[in-house]
């Protein structure tokens, strides 16, 4: 796809021997622990999410911050807190996505943010609704060093792109791609590669091919087609597709839905990566929406000490025991995106 080797090549940048000697840490405590069956940890994550703020401008159906059903507290990062979590990781960081829940272009310092992670040599990454790409934002945008922006765009008509995005304009996303894309190019810049992600749903499959034709057309550097998460998937879904490789659930003969993948008793996620919210809970991986397993806090907490913490091995166990008996992992289900 277009510019994904420039893409892999500044990914690769980001790395240093001590975050390389990090990376082989993580992997061979991860596969001794499968082998033995027991948790082991000799390194610290390469990849975090942390997340700007629980706001957001749509009221998506299957999304809490669009739902405005949160259990936990909603707010804003804390520029402080940011550069703590960050500075305590810069030397093993490879990856930091400034996204959980929310929309990250609602942070009035969402661009400072992106900046000092940028300045220590770590890849960043973000997703937007694309709502607020107008001309000074996408300026910020590209001269804040920001590596990797995801765009959401789940149709290619208003109707079928309202239905689940309720409350967004298509005609604004468009634009706002538009005007990005042309001050990358402005700025003889090559950053942030761009992807289109689309939302697989019922009301929007029948435009998958228009949806890879509209990002050629833009010049976006790829489109990634999501499969989406239902949360109460066992009796069905109006949102559920007819095409099956886009479905992250099959029907049964008695007429009920599971997931399709088996729920292995392993996740590389818990050795590899992990989630802190806008207040600075420590969270086993984005399916905590409402960040019910919290595992320390960094607002109190230094991060090594959470992450080989007791309460976080005892996690680990409990994956390696019996994945199905956890909560958010019994709606977990890996591939979740199918590259065009």
């Amino acid at each position: 796809m277009k510019g994904s080797w420039q893409d892999t090549l500044n990914l690769g940048s980001k790395l240093s021997i001590k975050k390389i000697w990090n990376i082989a840490k993580t992997l061979s405590s991860f596969y001794v622990s499968k082998w033995k069956g027991t948790p082991s940890h000799w390194g610290l994550p390469f990849s975090i999410s942390i997340e700007p703020t629980t706001a957001c401008n749509l009221r998506c159906p299957e999304c809490p911050s669009g739902l405005r059903a949160f259990t936990r507290p909603t707010g804003l990062l804390q520029e402080d807190l940011y550069k703590k979590i960050v500075d305590e990781l810069a030397d093993y960081l490879v990856y930091l996505i400034l996204y959980f829940q929310g929309e990250p272009y609602l942070h009035p310092k969402f661009f400072e943010l992106v900046e000092y992670a940028s300045k220590k040599n770590i890849y960043t990454a973000t997703s937007t609704n694309a709502h607020y790409l107008h001309e000074k934002n996408a300026i910020k945008t590209v001269e804040s060093g920001l590596d990797r922006l995801i765009i959401s765009i789940d149709g290619t008509t208003q109707d079928t792109y309202e239905a689940y995005r309720i409350g967004g304009n298509l005609e604004k996303v468009i634009k706002g791609t538009e005007t990005l894309l042309n001050v990358r190019s402005r700025l003889k810049s090559k950053k942030p590669y761009t992807i289109f992600q689309f939302l697989v749903v019922a009301p929007n499959e029948h435009q998958i091919e228009e949806v890879k034709q509209l990002a050629k057309n833009l010049g976006v550097d790829k489109v990634a087609f999501k499969t989406a998460q239902i949360y109460d998937y066992e009796q069905g879904s109006p949102l559920l597709p007819q095409q099956q490789q886009y479905s992250r659930y099959k029907k049964q003969a008695d007429g009920t839905f599971q997931i399709k993948n088996k729920l292995l008793n392993e996740c590389w996620k818990m050795w590899h990566s992990c989630v802190v919210t806008w207040d600075g809970k420590v969270v086993p991986c984005c399916f905590d929406k409402d960040a019910t397993h919290q595992l320390g806090n960094l607002a109190s907490e230094d991060f090594e000490k959470i992450w080989l913490s007791e309460s976080y091995q005892n996690f680990r166990q409990s994956l390696l025991r019996s994945r199905s008996e956890i909560d958010i992992c019994k709606n977990c289900t890996e591939g979740t995106k199918v590259w065009a």
